[in-house]
C-alpha cells in the first residue's frame, strides 16, 4: 500500500466522498477511488464512526487506512480503537504523533508523511500542506485520481497563497466555515477564545471561506461542502448565505457538513 511518492496517480473514474461528522465535537470524513477507502480523521467514538458509516451503506470493514490532520480531540478520539479493530494503519506527521495523548492507546502500523511531500495508498494520491492552525503540524489535503482531484481545508485560521495553490483544480472542495463574524463577537465566549478563533492560528470564517472559494472557483467545480461550523457561532443558513453567492454563475452543488448526522454521499466522476 505504501508506495513511493515519485510518480503522479493512475487512472480511475470518480471519488465517493461522505462526511461522517463536522464540528467541534467530532470530524471524520470517508473517501474512496472505488478501490481503496480511508477515513481522514476520526473525532467520534468507534462505535459512532461505525454507525455512521453503515447508515449511509458504508462498511468499516472496507477501510484501508485513516489519514490524520492534526493531534486536537475533535480529529483523533476514535483513531486508536478504530485502527486496532479494523487492523488499519495510520498516516499523520512525526509532530503529530509525538504530539498524541496517551488515551489514543497502541496504534501498531503508525506511518508518518511530510507536508509538502505526496504519497500512495495503492492507487489514490494523497497531497497534504501545511496550514495555519494552533497545533502540532496541521494539515490540509488534496486526494486524486485519474486528473480528478478533491481538496480538504479545514482548521486553518488563514488561507494562505500556499493553501490556494495546492487547492486549485479540485472536483469537490470541503472548505471550512467555522464561524460568522457578527455571531462569534456577540456570542458567550470568553474573550481570550474569540481572539483565538479569529486568529491566524484559529478557524476560518464564513467571508473568508468565501473570498477563498472565489479564488478557487473553475468550471469544473462540481460540488461544495462547507464544514466545520461552530454551533454556537454559525449556522448552515449564515454559512450557505455567505458563500452562495460565490456560485451564482456555476454549476456547482453546494452542501454543508453538520456535527449530529453523516452528510449524504457524494460521487463525483
Amino acid at each position: 500500500m505504501d508506495k513511493a511518492a515519485s510518480t503522479a496517480p493512475p487512472d480511475h473514474t470518480e471519488f465517493t466522498v461522505c462526511t461522517l461528522a463536522s464540528g467541534s465535537r467530532g470530524n471524520a470524513i470517508y473517501l474512496s477511488d472505488g478501490a481503496t477507502s480511508i477515513l481522514v480523521d476520526a473525532g467520534l467514538s468507534g462505535i459512532e464512526l461505525e454507525r455512521r458509516m453503515q447508515a449511509r451503506g458504508l462498511s468499516p470493514e472496507r477501510l484501508d487506512a485513516m489519514i490524520v490532520s492534526h493531534e486536537h480531540a475533535d480529529h483523533i478520539h476514535g483513531v486508536g480503537v478504530m485502527s486496532r479493530r479494523y487492523k488499519l494503519p495510520v498516516y499523520m506527521t512525526g509532530k503529530t504523533r509525538d504530539s498524541l495523548p496517551p488515551s489514543i492507546g497502541k496504534i501498531a502500523d503508525l506511518r508518518t508523511f511530510q507536508p509538502g511531500a505526496g504519497f500512495a495508498l495503492d492507487d489514490l494520491w494523497i497531497d497534504p500542506f501545511s496550514v495555519s492552525h494552533d497545533a502540532a503540524e496541521p494539515s490540509g489535503f488534496t486526494f486524486s485520481c485519474n486528473g480528478l482531484k478533491i481538496g480538504l481545508a479545514t482548521d486553518l485560521g488563514v488561507a494562505t497563497a500556499l493553501v490556494k495553490e495546492r487547492l486549485k483544480g479540485c472536483r469537490l472542495l470541503i472548505l471550512e466555515t467555522n464561524h460568522d463574524l457578527r455571531m462569534l463577537e456577540e456570542g458567550p465566549y470568553p474573550w481570550p477564545l474569540k481572539q483565538r478563533i479569529k486568529s491566524r492560528l484559529g478557524h476560518l470564517g464564513n467571508e473568508a471561506s468565501r473570498g477563498l472559494l472565489a479564488a478557487l472557483l473553475h468550471d469544473g467545480l462540481s460540488h461544495v461542502i462547507l464544514a466545520h461550523l461552530s454551533q454556537t457561532n454559525n449556522c448552515p443558513e449564515k454559512a450557505v448565505a455567505a458563500v452562495a453567492p460565490v456560485l451564482n454563475a456555476s454549476r456547482a452543488a453546494l452542501s454543508v457538513a453538520l456535527q449530529d448526522e453523516p452528510g449524504r454521499v457524494v460521487v463525483v466522476g
